[in-house]
């Protein structure tokens, strides 16, 4: 069992890096917070086989914090290991301005010499990571994030600022973050400076044009194009700073005396699922497309959809079942209908290829 020591447990990455030792087996976790006393630093300290340093102050109220949340508790911890005649591995997060010259990069500039004279002394491995603009869930608006200030504000319908609009910065996501943290408790490295990947490079102004993508998707249910792996994890911190209030929204369903449908989800990459029922006994479809594939797979009921090829006349018949789940590929050109067999609702998931559009419906009513 490996006794893990976390200090700033409660902070954005701490959390996220306490998150993911928790599932982790073997691992005992020690937490240290800013409430905490000294002498259970010192005692987690005695116990620990390795230490993730993760407290620090990024913007406080006085400038003489830096100094001491930064500089002097990292002091601390590694004068205590000295003592303890311990050479601990530690894990350090420092900043991309701490080869600045201004208070903050100062001490983290500080903080990083410390480190680098307790392995020069021990021979303990030791991780400097000097990070930029992390992101992801659990992050903290209006503090030191764009990407959090941006998704709360945006999501909550507050005012946004752009100073610098065409400024570029470069992030990191929360899981690739912790991720190779993680990697350090089992392998050990001789290198000092640690860089994670990937990186993701972006302007002020074409972050916000894409967090107001990801928003619309509730109004037009058009999902933002989220190929690109930055536009998947915006995604995902945006979602993190919905209020609950807002995890639900209603459907606008089209009633007739067939059953009921809904649009679910619309994509300009992948076109659009929807949500349709049909009534006991009841019979819909019965047209064609010309461009327009669909999908079509029974949730619950028992279905018999029927094809026939205009060209040919050909016709082809499928039973489907909500008890066995399968999917009927409808290609253009062929005429289909879909009857309820039962006495019960049946309920179909539909994907279409494109997005519905009233003025070109590319639907052409026709028998089967």
């Amino acid at each position: 069992m490996k006794n893990i020591l976390v200090t700033g447990y409660n902070g954005f990455i701490g959390k996220n890096l306490l998150e993911a030792l928790n599932r982790m087996k073997g691992l005992n976790i020690l937490k240290y917070g800013k409430d905490d006393t000294k002498d259970k630093l010192k005692e987690y300290i005695e116990k620990a086989d390795f230490i993730y340093h993760i407290a620090g102050i990024n913007a406080p109220k006085n400038i003489s914090e830096f100094q001491v949340g930064n500089v002097d508790l990292t002091k601390s911890i590694v004068e205590t290991l000295k003592k303890l005649n311990k050479n601990t591995p530690i894990l350090i997060i420092s900043s991309v301005q701490a080869k600045l010259d201004n208070p903050f990069g100062i001490s983290k500039k500080k903080a990083e010499d410390i480190i680098i004279e307790y392995r020069e002394k021990t021979g303990a491995n030791v991780y400097i990571y000097r990070l930029g603009n992390v992101f992801g869930k659990w992050s903290k608006p209006n503090y030191n994030s764009p990407v959090a200030t941006y998704c709360n504000n945006i999501s909550k319908d507050l005012q946004i600022t752009m100073p610098d609009k065409n400024r570029e910065l470069e992030l990191v996501y929360i899981e690739d973050l912790i991720d190779k943290f993680l990697s350090h408790i089992y392998e050990s490295s001789d290198d000092i400076y640690y860089n994670v990947n990937p990186t993701y490079k972006i302007t002020i102004k074409e972050l916000v044009d894409s967090i107001y993508k990801i928003r619309k998707n509730v109004e037009s249910l058009i999902m933002p194009n989220i190929e690109s792996d930055l536009m998947k994890k915006l995604y995902a911190t945006y979602i993190s700073f919905l209020d609950p209030k807002y995890f639900s929204y209603e459907l606008k369903e089209h009633k007739g005396k067939e059953g009921k449908s809904c649009k679910f989800i619309k994509s300009k990459q992948f076109g659009q699922i929807s949500l349709s029922t049909i009534n006991q006994r009841c019979i819909r479809g019965n047209h064609y497309h010309n461009t327009k594939a669909e999908k079509i797979c029974v949730v619950k009921g028992r279905a018999l959809i029927k094809l026939k090829n205009i060209d040919t006349d050909e016709v082809v018949e499928y039973y489907l079942s909500g008890q066995q789940f399968e999917v009927v590929d409808i290609p253009v050109g062929y005429i289909h209908s879909i009857e309820n067999l039962l006495y019960d609702e049946l309920i179909l998931l539909i994907w279409d290829s494109q997005i519905y559009d009233d003025k070109k419906p590319d639907t052409y009513y026709c028998e089967v």
